[in-house]
């Protein structure tokens, strides 16, 4: 599968692929990833067209600087995404920083959305896991090898377990680029700064933007030993959205891969909620 570009409004070159036919799906990532992060989904995914992309400042799309790594910035982009494939309408599944997009998009943009996946997210951001990505993001590792850093990573993820062969490998190589100095990031350390600005002061009350899904068929997967997505805030958003498809993944925290048995239970209850309300 080839990656296409498009250019948004101000100039970037924003990466994305596009495949399948059916009912299109915009798969939005975490916060430092790229479209690899649904890769362990799409083999289970039937009649549907699978849409990703690489946000500015990661993987293949351009390098705008920290100021335009923010979810506005990035929900705009989503949206010029389908624009550019003249797609009216999508359903949005969002890991992370995905799902805070979906969210934002569900406010603002809430003509464009068939529907809304939340992969472990919500209006309810824990400190700790936030804390956990401070340590992180916008450095290199230390390790120099897959190997090596495969390694780290999984004993630096307490919550999981009966983890698949070779998934933290698999991970290692679609999150960082080996080069003779050592591994680097694949995507533009200034997202650090960005990032910390974002989550500096009291945190905004987003609650609103759960309410603003009312209408459309919402899921929302929870890693059973999340620390970004607590179990108060999971149960909260049952009690707002009874109607809603959900599921806690149990041996992951954050995230789940998707392509566990619940993920893929919640994921396909939820394209089927999608199929049946129509546009």
């Amino acid at each position: 599968m080839s990656t296409q570009f498009f250019t948004a409004d101000d100039g970037a070159k924003i990466a994305y692929q596009d495949e399948g036919e059916g009912l299109p799906v915009l798969c939005l990532a975490g916060l430092t990833r790229n479209m690899g992060d649904f890769d362990y989904l799409a083999p289970h995914l039937s009649g549907v067209r699978l849409i990703r992309m690489d946000y500015r400042g990661r993987g293949q799309s351009d390098y705008t600087g920290a100021a335009t790594y923010t979810v506005p910035r990035e929900g705009k982009d989503a949206l010029q995404l389908l624009d550019h494939l003249g797609l009216p309408q999508a359903a949005v599944l969002g890991t992370s920083r995905g799902g805070l997009i979906g969210l934002f998009l569900a406010a603002v943009a809430r003509d464009r959305l068939l529907g809304l996946c939340l992969n472990d997210v919500g209006p309810v951001i824990e400190r700790a896991g936030l804390e956990r990505i401070f340590d992180y993001v916008g450095r290199n590792p230390a390790a120099k090898t897959y190997d090596a850093v495969a390694e780290r990573m999984a004993a630096l993820s307490p919550g999981f377990a009966n983890v698949p062969a070779g998934r933290w490998r698999a991970d290692a190589e679609k999150f960082y680029l080996e080069t003779p100095e050592g591994l680097r990031i694949r995507y533009d350390a200034s997202l650090r700064e960005a990032f910390l600005a974002a989550f500096q002061g009291e945190a905004p009350d987003l609650w609103p933007l759960w309410a603003a899904t009312a209408g459309m068929p919402v899921a929302l997967i929870r890693g059973a030993n999340s620390d970004l997505l607590s179990p108060e805030a999971y149960a909260e958003m049952r009690k707002r959205r009874p109607d809603g498809i959900y599921a806690e993944v149990p041996d992951r925290a954050h995230v789940p891969w998707l392509d566990e048995a619940e993920s893929l239970g919640v994921i396909r209850a939820w394209l089927e909620a999608v199929r049946q309300a129509g546009p």
